[in-house]
């Protein structure tokens, strides 16, 4: 892959580009999804020079997505936009997600929304991208303490919005 072999990166865009779109959506690019998704693909092919052997390659290319993402926010310059988070397609949803009511995912949305940002980009990576603290730690760039204080003090927070409802670790 690193000596430029375009099928087997081809392979790498098939098997990480639904993560890589949801990881997008989730951070805030909204519409732009695609165009953050296909822009950080080609950003990692040109930077699979620093790509370090022996390394995960999903965590290396969600932390592109979550930058350029970043880019393409800064770049509205509208906090509005940025504080939005999309409602996922059917066909993105598992099947534990579609047991839950529409009320109540839209309770947990607007409760996660509600978050400071710092708190809602780690609980979106750990909860809604399924991603290890680790992984977390390498998309947002944070060391993995601040992964897990930041998710402590969400998840709090959480308990709190929704005083009813149980927010699970």
């Amino acid at each position: 892959m690193r000596s430029g072999d375009t099928a087997a990166y081809a392979e790498l865009v098939m098997l990480h580009a639904s993560v890589a779109k949801r990881t997008a959506v989730f951070m805030g690019a909204g519409s732009d999804a695609d165009d953050v998704v296909q822009e950080s693909f080609v950003k990692a092919y040109r930077a699979l020079n620093t790509f370090r052997d022996g390394s995960a390659f999903r965590p290396w290319l969600l932390r592109i997505v979550a930058n350029e993402t970043r880019n393409v926010l800064r770049s509205r310059g509208r906090r509005a936009r940025r504080e939005e988070l999309a409602v996922l397609p059917d066909a993105v949803l598992d099947p534990a997600d579609h047991a839950l009511s529409a009320e109540r995912r839209a309770e947990l949305l607007a409760a996660v929304r509600a978050l400071p940002e710092q708190y809602r980009l780690v609980v979106t990576c750990r909860y809604l991208l399924e991603l290890d603290e680790q992984e977390t730690a390498t998309v947002l760039g944070w060391p993995k303490g601040t992964v897990k204080s930041r998710l402590h003090r969400a998840l709090g927070r959480l308990r709190t919005q929704l005083p009813d409802k149980e927010v699970q670790r």
